[in-house]
């Protein structure tokens, strides 16, 4: 588990961070259900090399909610207002789940605030493959009235189909995790977040074509959520990127094959 801080920001909302490392920054951006302790394993694995930011998004973890909407690009701007405050002026910047869309938001939009950009299993076309799970998300009602009634039947699911079969997360990673999601104001954010980037998804493809820093599109290649087609696609779009596929990985790959994504990461950023 990551040591973490509560940071009182200058807009006095509380946001939960956690520091490892020393040298250039590197930020990395977590998805939903989970929250900045996905990172747990890969981030102590890159604190030689990097000094390694994880932080729990506004509105989900432990973090507040800021006012206004939550679409990937509005994200991407609570990203840069993140680096404001931290004073730094340039960073790598890591994004997975409903990370990866404001990464490539950011990199798009703010390309003289980024280094390097890894985006890891992530819905990145609207009109690409998905599970029947993610079907169903997607669709605002069904989303919202799953995530306020049914929270841990969703959370549930989520251990069972982003880990190999038979694998599980820590008892203490597993509960701060829950501990998060079963907040009422969480999932509701998040609700928000999913109408906002389904809203916005047809639009993201043009983004991805402006983006000119060295890209890592590095997936899992049996993600049954968000299969191997969306970084092919990706890959292709994003001029120059490089795409590393990991057999073995599943959704949580940051997770349970830590060593492997990051050996791939270190060779990137190196």
């Amino acid at each position: 588990m990551l040591a973490t801080n509560i940071e009182i920001l200058p807009n006095n909302h509380r946001l939960r961070v956690a520091r490892v490392g020393d040298g250039p920054p590197l930020i990395l951006l977590h998805g939903y259900p989970d929250n900045l302790q996905i990172w747990c394993e890969l981030a102590p694995r890159l604190a030689d090399m990097r000094r390694v930011i994880a932080f729990d998004w506004p509105g989900m973890g432990q973090s507040e909610t800021w006012a206004g909407g939550a679409t990937p690009m509005l994200m991407a701007d609570r990203l840069r207002t993140l680096l404001d405050v931290w004073n730094i002026e340039r960073a790598d910047i890591v994004g997975i789940d409903m990370g990866g869309q404001p990464a490539l938001a950011f990199a798009a939009r703010y390309p003289q605030r980024i280094g390097k950009l890894v985006v890891m299993n992530s819905l990145v076309f609207g009109d690409e493959a998905t599970s029947w799970e993610i079907r169903i998300l997607r669709r605002f009602g069904f989303n919202r009235f799953i995530l306020r009634n049914f929270p841990w039947a969703v959370f549930r699911r989520a251990r069972n189909t982003f880990l190999p079969r038979g694998v599980k997360l820590p008892a203490p990673l597993c509960a701060d995790i829950w501990e998060s999601f079963r907040e009422p104001a969480v999932r509701a954010f998040i609700a928000k977040m999913c109408a906002g980037y389904q809203g916005t998804l047809p639009k993201l493809p043009e983004l991805y074509r402006q983006i000119a820093c060295p890209t890592l599109v590095l997936w899992a290649g049996r993600d049954r959520h968000f299969p191997p087609v969306h970084a092919e696609r990706l890959h292709a779009t994003i001029a120059g990127s490089q795409l590393v596929i990991l057999p073995e990985g599943e959704h949580w790959m940051p997770w349970h094959l830590a060593d492997q994504v990051a050996a791939r990461m270190r060779a990137f950023l190196s």
